[in-house]
């Protein structure tokens, strides 16, 4: 048994009616580190999260946590514990109750002491004797981590955790997963947004309609052979056009001035690493101040989107002129900034029952997730 290793599956097929959630999939996920799951819209995260967590059984193939297979049951296995869809709550009760319920309902006797230090965790001390229902989305994301974390999980798996959070909110949940790896334990989490999975985990798998595209190390994505758009910001954007215009490898975008929101000091270009290296020797030598310079589309989002055949787009200048000053090559079609998620929904009405739905049915729906 490899001991290295906290979860692999092999083979894992999982039908819905006529729809193939998961199509022959194949992961191993490392022990002691954070996990991240990612894949457009339908290609089968909450359905392998849910087969994790005892919510649904694979069709096919085997699936192995901590080196013991997973039953034919609809149950957790010992040592997991998270959510999937968000986390079921009672709106009537405080969180406190919320959390005393909860446990409760894996047989075991809540403390009190427990509870307030879950709570603390999550940056949730101050609202423990407040009813869930006036709670925003982010609160109730970080009441439900609270829940999981009482149950003192080798195996923490969590579907789009930063649902909702603010910044603050944000800060809370990094540092829980943090100090839960430092300890000792695993955590599996999906996420759209790419800057936290960048953040927080060392490994990824890319799921595309069902089927693993990458997975492996984090730093594995950072491809130095495939052209990125840089932003750069410097003290002389003139100069610094007509510097990448004759440098080799470089072309400055059409368009960058939209891209950078109208900013005079900005400029967009395209290149690959070995280029890039040089285009910074070079505007440094000409005592151009390069006061920025960062990946338009981060190296995690730009193999996401090769990988799942997802087009790279952003808006062009109304005009479609070429800024003036453009010495080098041009092209079209810069990458756009990360889209963001709205961070709080305070108006989102919670679940009124606590639990997780283990029926076919609901399944199905969410196959596609």
């Amino acid at each position: 048994m490899d001991t290295t290793v906290a979860v692999r599956g092999r083979g894992i097929t999982k039908v819905f009616g006529d729809v193939v959630a998961l199509d022959h999939v194949d992961v191993s996920m490392a022990k002691g580190h954070i996990h991240g799951l990612v894949g457009p819209n339908g290609a089968g995260k909450t359905t392998l999260l849910g087969l994790l967590l005892g919510l649904a059984v694979a069709d096919e193939g085997g699936l192995e946590i901590f080196g013991a297979p997973v039953g034919r049951a609809l149950a957790a296995p010992e040592g997991v514990s998270g959510f999937v869809d968000g986390p079921g709550l009672y709106p009537t009760l405080t969180a406190k109750q919320n959390l005393a319920a909860l446990i409760a309902l894996r047989h075991r006797e809540p403390r009190p002491a427990d509870v307030e230090e879950a709570l603390a965790q999550v940056g949730l001390s101050e609202v423990g004797d407040d009813k869930v229902r006036g709670f925003s989305l982010g609160m109730r994301q970080r009441l439900g981590l609270a829940a999981a974390l009482l149950t003192k999980p080798r195996l923490l798996v969590l579907d789009e955790p930063a649902n909702g959070l603010d910044p603050a909110g944000k800060k809370h949940v990094h540092g829980v997963l943090n100090r839960l790896v430092a300890d000792g334990a695993t955590v599996i989490l999906s996420s759209h947004r790419m800057d936290d999975l960048e953040a927080l985990c060392s490994e990824v798998t890319i799921l595309n309609t069902g089927r693993v595209v990458f997975s492996g190390p984090l730093n594995k994505l950072s491809d130095e052979n495939r052209d990125l758009d840089y932003r750069l910001r410097v003290s002389d954007a003139a100069q610094a056009r007509t510097i990448a215009g004759d440098t080799p490898g470089i072309t400055v975008v059409e368009g960058s001035d939209a891209a950078a929101l109208g900013d005079p000091e900005v400029l967009i270009v395209r290149a690959q690493v070995a280029a890039m290296d040089e285009l910074v020797a070079r505007i440094v030598r000409a005592d151009v101040a390069l006061r920025e310079l960062a990946p338009v589309v981060s190296p995690l989002e730009a193999a996401f989107l090769a990988l799942t055949d997802q087009p790279i787009d952003v808006p062009q200048q109304s005009t479609g002129e070429t800024a003036s000053g453009t010495t080098g090559k041009t092209t079209t079609g810069a990458a756009s900034e990360p889209t963001t998620e709205p961070t709080t929904e305070p108006t989102a009405e919670p679940t009124t029952e606590p639990a997780t739905d283990t029926t076919e049915e609901h399944q199905q729906q969410e196959a596609g997730r």
